[in-house]
């Protein structure tokens, strides 16, 4: 079974008051959640199956997006289990004002397809190429294996 696509997916969205705390800066949670539907969207499409979000590992919050910006969120698959795709999220504030690109955070998450019972079922598999994307094969399942060693413990 091969992908149906191994192309990244990128998600842009502008920050409006309500996705703002008091410092008029985006909340955490807010971003979490675009980064999330990027990672789902990109398993989708990478998998022609659903999936639900199992695991976020080495989220890192770099810089603020402030209200009025546009917020960037590109995933990629890169690395594949049996039934579980992990992405690498990446999220990037766009000032309108000069139109400067700041990455504001970056994680993996990983994502389990399942049928309509909810049960996990078997994806395509995800060959790297490139040196980079060994590289992030590599790292992607150095996490996901300490995530189960913590989990078998």
């Amino acid at each position: 079974m091969e992908p149906f696509s191994t192309e990244p997916v990128t998600l842009i969205e502008e920050v409006f008051p309500q996705d703002t705390n008091s410092y008029n800066t985006l909340f955490g949670g807010r971003l979490l959640s675009l980064m999330d539907k990027a990672a789902g969207i990109v398993c989708a499409k990478f998998a022609h199956r659903e999936f639900v979000t199992i695991s976020i590992d080495t989220l890192e919050f770099k810089a603020p997006a402030r209200q009025g910006d546009l917020i960037e969120v590109t995933a990629k698959v890169v690395f594949t289990s049996n039934r579980t795709a992990c992405t690498k999220v990446t999220a990037w504030a766009m000032n309108k004002a000069d139109w400067t690109k700041t990455e504001i955070c970056e994680g993996y998450f990983f994502m389990v397809a399942i049928d309509s019972m909810m049960r996990p079922i078997p994806i395509p598999q995800y060959t790297p190429t490139s040196d980079e994307d060994k590289e992030e094969w590599e790292r992607a399942k150095s996490i996901r294996a300490h995530m189960l060693s913590q989990r078998n413990r």
